[in-house]
């Protein structure tokens, strides 16, 4: 509430001294962007948890869906000559 108090002043001040059109848009502008800010940074709180809990949910889901392709993937194949003994090249 101190901010708003020091605002009214403020515009006052501005008034009184005649501020040229653009500089009186440029703080209209800044002050609105500002309170979008604000408005947005209260939604983001707000709706913060239940996003996050989402989130996690959808990552969930995607792991258990990649779990399941890889299960339903073909197992490896062996070569066709299989384990020979003859190739290997170092004593057992």
């Amino acid at each position: 509430m101190d901010a708003v108090q020091e605002l009214i002043p403020l515009a006052r001040e501005m008034l009184a001294q005649k501020p040229k059109a653009k500089l009186v848009k440029l703080y209209v502008l800044g002050s609105v962007l500002a309170l979008v800010g604000v408005v947005l940074g209260l939604v983001e709180t707000v709706c913060g948890p239940f996003t996050a809990a989402t989130r996690v949910r959808d990552e969930q889901a995607a792991v258990a869906e990649l779990r399941a392709a890889r299960d339903r993937a073909k197992p490896r194949r062996s070569p066709p000559w299989g384990r020979a003994q003859t190739l290997r090249q170092h004593a057992s």
